[in-house]
């Protein structure tokens, strides 16, 4: 195992600016997450940290000791491209095998690494095929074993699961977890998917624009988002983000959206440091919206709204509301959701507590330290 610590990084490319300052602190034994849009900087960060490109600036250290100028082989670094990139014209065995033989290991070591890691990814009945006639997730399998079997102690995973389909990425996640387990080894997994961030990451870092704009682990992403970029990555669906302004006075501030003003919440007490009238967004969880009968609503935190849209989605289905011409997004269970078919008017509800408020100029959030418990993720 190896800790991982990058600082100030950045690389240029002639005039374009892949990586812009970022900083990254892994550590020993850590199975870390890297989410980010395409284009936000994950392939360019992960070839400067195994040696591939040299990054214009900033340091990158592995267990303390600096590597920035280090050769890839003095790094005990590797890494899985979201292409697979095996040798087509070598058995899997010599596939495997190959990474070995650079470093002259001798025949016994090497058939003996072949047939550990055969037995760990489950290949033994692949090893004196073509990885041409393997399955997508055997030659998944397969690329992760070759970079494996030269037993690093930092893996860095490049979008690997892109190229399978929808099973198979849902098995090769478990995969990825339980070399994870058997093997003790660090892992840095770049995925532009907030799903699999969410469920195979310890902690996360959300990228954008080449710099890391949030760390913390899946739930303090949800609950807590720094900003309303990482807002909209962190949560499925996305968290609903509303246009809205500065209401109230400052003894009772505000916000205003096109479907009601709300105050009372942990953002009250920030929000006499913006103008009124000035910009803001306003974020709501779908899973926090719920409706509620007429003589319960208390209209604080209340609005009403016409369904537009259903999106079932196994037991559960993704409500699309129209609320003054603002659309938000709800989540109900299945039998309660039949009762809302698309047209259907209704008034929903949701607690102040969990709501969030940004703002518009800089996408930061606005809110006092509070405790805030847990939510429910899709």
């Amino acid at each position: 195992m190896s800790s991982l610590r990058v600082t100030d990084l950045v690389k240029y490319f002639d005039d374009v600016r892949a990586v812009d300052g970022l900083n990254l602190d892994v550590q020993n034994g850590e199975f870390f997450a890297l989410l980010g849009p395409s284009a936000s900087g994950k392939t360019t960060t992960f070839r400067t940290i195994c040696g591939i490109e040299s990054p214009t600036s900033g340091t990158i250290e592995i267990d303390g000791r600096d590597v920035t100028n280090a050769a890839m082989r003095d790094r005990d670094v590797t890494m899985v491209f979201q292409t697979f990139a095996l040798y087509p014209h070598l058995t899997v065995r010599d596939n495997l095998a190959y990474p070995l033989r650079q470093q002259k290991l001798a025949a016994s070591e090497v058939n003996r690494r072949i047939d550990e890691i055969a037995e760990l990814l489950r290949l033994a009945h692949t090893l004196d095929r073509k990885p041409g006639t393997a399955s997508g997730g055997e030659q998944q399998r397969i690329a992760i074993g070759r970079a494996l079997i030269r037993q690093p102690h930092l893996l860095l995973l490049d979008e690997p699961l892109t190229n399978l389909d929808a099973k198979l990425r849902h098995d090769t996640r478990a995969e990825f977890k339980r070399i994870h387990r058997e093997r003790q080894i660090t892992i840095v997994y770049a995925t532009p998917d907030e799903l699999e961030a969410l469920t195979m990451g310890e902690r996360i870092g959300v990228l954008r624009d080449g710099r890391i704009a949030q760390t913390g682990t899946p739930d303090e992403l949800y609950d807590r988002p720094d900003s309303s970029y990482v807002a909209g990555m962190v949560g499925s669906p996305q968290m609903n983000l509303i246009d809205a302004k500065r209401g109230g006075d400052d003894n009772q501030p505000s916000v205003v959206t096109g479907f009601g003003e709300f105050r009372e919440a942990p953002w009250r007490n920030p929000l006499t440091e913006f103008s009124v009238g000035e910009e803001l967004i306003f974020g709501i969880r779908p899973h926090e919206i719920k409706p509620v009968t007429k003589s319960l609503a208390d209209g604080g935190s209340t609005f009403d709204c016409k369904v537009h849209l259903t999106e079932p989605i196994g037991d559960l289905v993704i409500l699309d509301l129209i609320a003054n011409g603002n659309r938000l997004k709800m989540v109900l269970p299945e039998e309660q959701a039949i009762g809302y078919p698309p047209g259907a008017s209704l008034t929903c509800g949701f607690d102040l507590d969990t709501t969030h408020v940004f703002a518009k100029e800089t996408g930061t959030v606005i809110r006092q330290p509070v405790q805030e418990k847990h939510k429910p993720k899709l």
